[in-house]
């Protein structure tokens, strides 16, 4: 596993007091120009070249009717990415954000752009998952199979040049999915973590929180303990093969900037895996759907903004591209009170 750069840390940290405003002036700008000087890793960083990944998948627990869309909309979402219709579309075209997507599950067919607007990799592993309520979501080899398209994904991404990565997610009912393995591994019950996602009403909420705690029953009768058994139980393809994203960005040495609810879940999974990852991971937002401040703080993470947001696929990171594009400029290019000939405090 790479290490962050403790010494281009201090020395980063150093040319923030050099710089020509007041100590601190910053604020957390300061902080994520350190942060990500010791991973880049550079003293003073060039700007990112930030790169997203969207995986996509469906959920065989949306036949418990836990989402207000129908499943079908995951391969609809898929051809909207295609054609520069999404929210991340249109934000990772503004911000020069490589976008890919990866089918790792969708199960209904959808047509292929002749000139799509992002990259489309399809490796489906399954056609969705099993109804992870009566059932393993996934079998240990669909699981690996998936954790290691991840994986793949993120070396592919870094041998480009790519110094920035951002995981996304598509999938109907995926956060009923997230919802149960954020309960697993944080300890914390259905009714403090399960949220109304695509925007359900009371009664399917109550559903939803007993699917949850039905599925997590299971699982745990079935033996499920480590964060891979738990994945492979009650997680979505979607959800493993950004588990190995992040995992693969930890251990090649690239920062990962993460998003929602969905993609919190799964770093939860690599980071329980492997405390490690944790390092190289940078919290974007704070999702309005119930439970991610939880397992963000599970992850000892806290998020750059808070807008009020919930739409996943990538959308809270991509808006933060810019704090941390702006952060690593200051940093860089900010006249130094010996260049500018401008006096510094005096705190004798």
């Amino acid at each position: 596993m790479a290490q962050p750069n403790s010494t281009l840390a201090a020395a980063a940290r150093e040319r923030q007091t050099q710089l020509t405003k007041p100590a601190g002036s910053l604020g957390q700008l300061e902080d994520l120009a350190i942060w990500l000087a010791a991973r880049l890793p550079a003293p003073t960083p060039n700007r990112l070249k930030p790169a997203v990944a969207i995986f996509a998948a469906d959920h065989g627990v949306a036949a418990e009717g836990v989402s207000a869309f129908p499943a079908e909309v995951t391969a609809q979402m898929v051809v909207n990415f295609l054609t520069g219709g999404a929210a991340i579309s249109v934000l990772a075209n503004l911000h020069q954000i490589s976008l890919a997507i990866i089918d790792v599950g969708v199960a209904s067919p959808y047509p292929v752009p002749s000139n799509p607007r992002a990259k489309l990799f399809r490796a489906p592993i399954a056609a969705g998952t099993a109804n992870l309520r009566h059932t393993a979501a996934m079998t240990a080899q669909q699981c690996q199979t998936a954790f290691q398209g991840g994986y793949g994904c993120a070396e592919e991404m870094i041998r480009n040049g790519k110094t920035l990565l951002i995981g996304g997610e598509m999938g109907i009912a995926n956060t009923t999915a997230a919802a149960a393995l954020i309960c697993a591994l944080t300890g914390y019950s259905p009714a403090e973590i399960v949220g109304r996602g695509t925007g359900i009403n009371t009664q399917q909420h109550e559903l939803k929180i007993a699917v949850v705690s039905d599925a997590l029953t299971r699982a745990k009768a079935a033996g499920a303990n480590s964060a891979m058994d738990w994945l492979r139980e009650v997680g979505g393809l979607e959800i493993a093969a950004l588990a190995g994203f992040y995992t693969a960005a930890a251990e090649l040495g690239v920062p990962a900037l993460v998003d929602g609810f969905i993609t919190t879940a799964a770093a939860l999974v690599a980071v329980k895996a492997n405390p490690a990852v944790a390092d190289w991971l940078q919290a974007s937002h704070a999702s309005q759907e119930q439970g991610h401040r939880l397992a963000l703080t599970a992850l000892g993470l806290q998020p750059l903004v808070d807008l009020g947001m919930r739409l996943g696929e990538a959308s809270g990171a991509a808006v933060c591209v810019p704090l941390l594009q702006s952060a690593l400029a200051l940093h860089a290019e900010m006249a130094t009170f010996a260049e500018a000939g401008v006096a510094a405090a005096n705190l004798s």
